[in-house]
């Protein structure tokens, strides 16, 4: 006897569901790519003293290298998050990644300064749509209540790459050249890349505010559970949200109360970019102006980037729970923690105990805006939403080594440039406690289904 076709509810269906298999194997091929995106990513601060003497670079044209990368991504994140919400996320995350291998492999190939930096630009456009898009698909299939701590869970696969980076620069660089590095990076992409060809599913929630393909929709929601038994011939409807539509205009994301979650979205999120990118660019070579050797400052650094993806992942469940607010919770913590190094009163011997602990708070704190920069918009726009945000926010990424290049090279005492730092999570924790004041406004959302 044939199965009369239902409504589906895709929305509710999916969030009173718990986490499954199908929600864990997406999150450990999105972790695995965002690893080596964070290890390539970071390897241009570990490889920096290399290129550095390579090219016999002063600290203002080191700063641009790392800028350029940064001005990539930020091109990248507005490109790929409208590509992503026209053709959809499977695709662009596919061939981001492939187009992000194998630039990492050509920067090995560079010759000059000029070659380097637009390498450099080129391989940031590809990894700015990356990041943002991984989290977008990964929000559209798991429950409101574990989005924060999902796309947390993600981004310690970012840190785990940046952490790797440090170590791995230390046993290549010496043997293989800086250019070693980058090979190993580039292949290292592709292999995971190969792998979301095999495996990374498109979005059901946004083919369903599309109006598209109703034979994969089902084809998903089996996969994620066969005993729902959808078909081709079902409806599936978004309680939660009303029908995308078929286009993006930048308008869309200062709609009814992301007047202000927007503005304040990227306020917070350009400060905290220029804090870690200062921090992750020039923070090995900040150590080493202070006396320590070059081999301790990477492993400090890389020791940092995990402690902050754990103290990150602690924090997201209560944010889960209480919503954007705790967001300002390490940004607060920050903030004397800086002061107190930035006007030199801690001792040489209890310096690097300290850089850890302020890192861990400044790089929590990113996860922290990392985590909320998806979650105010519907499936419609999500992916612009959190493309845009991570662009605008590569503003303060520009900044933070242009400032470290500067700096350097002005003479000023290198420890006072925490105190100037100091003034990024203000910023933040403000920022996250007005969001939460907006959210907290909002009523809840009802969904019904049919059948």
């Amino acid at each position: 006897m044939a199965i009369a076709p239902r409504t589906i509810d895709v929305a509710k269906l999916i969030e009173e569901r718990k986490l499954g298999g199908f929600n864990y194997k997406l999150i450990i091929i999105s972790w695995l790519i965002t690893a080596f995106d964070g290890f390539d990513q970071m390897m241009i601060s570990y490889t920096a003293p290399y290129i550095r003497d390579q090219f016999h670079l002063s600290p203002t044209q080191l700063s641009w290298v790392f800028s350029a990368g940064t001005a990539g991504m930020m091109a990248g994140g507005f490109f790929f998050a409208w590509l992503a919400d026209v053709i959809g996320r499977r695709p662009t995350i596919v061939a981001a990644a492939f187009t992000f291998g194998v630039l990492t492999i050509a920067t090995a190939l560079a010759q000059t300064l000029p070659q380097f930096i637009v390498l450099r630009f080129l391989n940031g456009l590809a990894i700015g749509g990356m990041l943002p898009l991984s989290w977008a698909l990964n929000i559209e299939f798991v429950p409101g209540r574990f989005r924060s701590t999902v796309v947390t869970v993600i981004m310690m696969g970012y840190s785990i790459g940046t952490a790797s980076a440090g170590p791995l620069t230390n046993w290549i660089a010496p043997h293989h050249g800086w250019e070693g590095v980058y090979v190993v990076g580039g292949v290292g992409t592709l292999v995971c890349a190969v792998l979301l060809l095999a495996y990374l599913p498109e979005s059901a929630r946004f083919l369903v505010t599309r109006g598209l393909r109703p034979d994969k929709v089902a084809v998903i929601l089996n996969r994620i559970d066969p005993a729902i038994g959808a078909t081709p011939a079902d409806t599936f409807t978004l309680g939660d949200e009303a029908h995308g539509g078929a286009g993006f205009h930048v308008r869309q994301l200062f709609k009814g109360d992301l007047a202000k979650i927007t503005p304040l979205l990227w306020l917070g999120y350009i400060a905290s970019s220029l804090a870690v990118y200062f921090w992750s660019s020039w923070g090995p070579l900040v150590l080493e102006s202070l006396e320590f050797p070059r081999k301790t400052a990477a492993l400090v650094s890389s020791l940092s980037g995990v402690l902050g993806a754990v103290g990150g992942l602690l924090l997201m469940r209560f944010t889960d729970r209480r919503g954007p607010r705790m967001v300002a919770f390490y940004p607060t913590l920050a903030v004397p923690v800086l002061l107190v190094m930035g006007m030199g009163l801690v001792s040489h011997d209890w310096f690097l105990p300290v850089q850890v602990v302020a890192a861990l708070l400044v790089s929590g704190a990113h996860f922290g805006i990392h985590s909320i920069a998806g979650i105010f918009y519907p499936s419609a726009i999500r992916a612009s939403g959190a493309g845009w945000a991570t662009s605008v926010a590569k503003v303060g990424a520009v900044l933070g080594p242009l400032l470290g290049g500067y700096i350097l090279a002005s003479g000023m005492p290198v420890i006072r440039s925490y105190t100037l730092l100091a003034a990024c999570p203000v910023i933040l924790a403000l920022s996250a406690l007005a969001i939460g004041a907006v959210v907290s406004k909002r009523p809840r959302s009802a969904t019904t289904i049919s059948s």
